[in-house]
């Protein structure tokens, strides 16, 4: 570490204590024999969302609560209830080694999430998120929730 005072790089560790989130250092400069602190912190890669057309971009939870919200509008639906799916979702997303995630992984935990929260807001949401063209989409998709 270089100190602050001299511009060196010659210092030792007086004391270190866990502060919260965060590790704090105290440190001597070995050459002019000031004190300085500094703190350590983990460094969090935030995930990438691979978009349909192949574009990156960060995740972002609103867009994620905004899309639940959609499908699950005047519906008996809490919003505690819809908080607590994102947040399923996203742990779900976080626990994987890569810090890429595909739009289709997404899509495809929010579905289990929504199939067993409310089977009309998982409809919706599979409506839009697997792009349905046609009346046979949605009876399929109806009928394999029966299964």
């Amino acid at each position: 570490m270089i100190c602050p005072f001299c511009k060196k790089d010659n210092d030792k560790v007086v004391d270190s204590r866990v502060s919260g989130s965060s590790i704090r250092r105290r440190r001597e400069c070995c050459e002019c024999g000031k004190r300085f602190t500094t703190r350590e912190y983990i460094e969090v890669q935030p995930l990438t969302v691979i978009k349909r057309s192949g574009e990156h971009e960060p995740f972002q939870r609103e867009k994620l609560l905004r899309g639940i919200m959609n499908s699950c509008k005047k519906r008996p639906v809490s919003v505690a209830d819809i908080e607590q799916l994102a947040t399923n979702v996203e742990n779900a997303l976080t626990v994987t080694e890569n810090f890429e995630v595909s739009y289709e992984q997404i899509g495809n935990l929010v579905m289990q999430e929504l199939k067993k929260l409310d089977p009309v807001a998982y409809v919706r949401f599979a409506s839009i998120y697997r792009e349905f063209k046609e009346v046979g989409e949605f009876v399929d998709q109806i009928k394999s929730m029966d299964k």
